[in-house]
């Protein structure tokens, strides 16, 4: 399991590192992310998922779990590849999650 976490003045940046977030990283991919965003004081959350080329309903459901285990901090995504993207509209999920076009998203005051 690869994520990588840089931490900013605008919050904390979650790269997965994977090309598939599936049933076979699912568990400890929600572990790994709950272990780096514990650590941190970083108001809110956003994970670059422009290396992920799949998500099946296991991986969503990761996805979802570290949302609500951050909470009240926000889980943004950002960079969503073309067909995570799809997925992530299919599943209405994109009016529960800040989308982010670019995989490095803009600073929450908009600078």
């Amino acid at each position: 399991m690869r994520i990588d976490a840089t931490e900013t003045a605008d919050g904390l940046i979650v790269t997965v590192e994977e090309a598939r977030i599936d049933a076979m990283i699912a568990i400890p991919f929600k572990d790994r992310l709950r272990e780096l965003a514990v650590g941190t004081g970083a108001a809110r959350v956003v994970m670059d998922l422009s290396r992920v080329d799949f998500i099946d309903s296991s991986g969503l459901g990761a996805i979802v779990a570290s949302m609500k285990a951050l909470a009240p901090r926000p889980l943004e995504l950002a960079g969503l590849t073309p067909t995570v993207a799809k997925l992530f509209r299919l599943t209405r999920m994109d009016s529960v999650f800040t989308i982010h076009p670019h995989p490095v998203p803009p600073a929450a005051d908009g600078s």
